[in-house]
């Protein structure tokens, strides 16, 4: 772990790219939060956690634009998969949310499309249910990320 100096020393150098990345991520979320709505925030979260891997670590295997879309369509089928069984018993309502996340896990893994945040959509999917609007929205937002992090890649560096 860096100690104060040390931060503040890399903050001064690369500001710019900190801000700059920062505002990026801030203005994807801005446009997936309005495509979203706020009634899927669950998904908005996962969508959240796409944009720090994209914007933060832009070089990491897991902001890959293939990580991105592909992860978030994965997860879309698992949370829809296990979205279908009933939800009314404790028990079996944690076990379905278990299962979606780890269906989606394998089926990134097996891909070779990890992306951790799809996680989450397969959760929130499997939580809210699956609509042509949220299936929509969240491909939406994967293919917004993608394309950012795809044509501002020349201006954006990995911030850890």
């Amino acid at each position: 772990m860096k100690n104060p100096h040390e931060m503040l020393t890399e903050f001064k150098l690369h500001w710019r790219n900190y801000v700059y990345q920062s505002a990026l991520a801030a203005l994807a979320i801005f446009i997936v939060s309005i495509i979203l709505r706020i009634q899927n925030a669950v998904i908005i979260a996962s969508i959240g956690s796409s944009a720090f891997i994209i914007f933060a670590l832009p070089n990491a295997t897991s902001a890959r634009s293939r990580n991105v879309i592909g992860g978030h369509l994965l997860g879309i089928a698992a949370g829809s998969l296990f979205s279908i069984f009933p939800q009314n018993v404790l028990f079996f309502t944690a076990l379905i949310y278990a299962l979606a996340v780890g269906f989606s896990i394998l089926a990134m893994v097996v891909t070779d499309t990890e992306h951790p945040p799809a996680a989450g959509t397969a959760l929130g999917i499997a939580m809210r249910g699956t609509s042509p609007k949220v299936i929509i929205a969240v491909i939406v937002s994967a293919l917004v990320l993608a394309l950012v992090r795809h044509f501002f890649s020349r201006y954006i560096r990995d911030l850890q």
